[in-house]
């Protein structure tokens, strides 16, 4: 799975935002806020991973139990699956 083109990720003031483009704009109108966390996760998504990949990466980078983990990457998978960012 990976980013569908016509997103992209911008930071601004210390706020990173997801902002739709071209075509999105119609489809997704507005901006998605992240989290630092969420912000890592769209950058390792850009490229292109599965799940297991993806957590991972997440539990390489930050030091939190394997069960918070998943739960706050699905709950993120679901987010921007909502918003169409998301090609499986």
């Amino acid at each position: 799975m990976k980013i569908k083109k016509g997103f992209i990720l911008r930071s601004v003031a210390n706020t990173h935002i997801v902002v739709p483009v071209s075509q999105n704009v119609l489809n997704y109108k507005g901006m998605l806020s992240l989290n630092e966390s969420g912000a890592f996760l769209w950058s390792v998504l850009e490229k292109g991973t599965d799940r297991p990949g993806l957590l991972a990466a997440l539990l390489g980078e930050y030091e939190v139990p394997q069960a918070v983990a998943e739960a706050d990457l699905d709950a993120f998978l679901a987010r921007i699956d909502q918003i169409g960012a998301l090609e499986q």
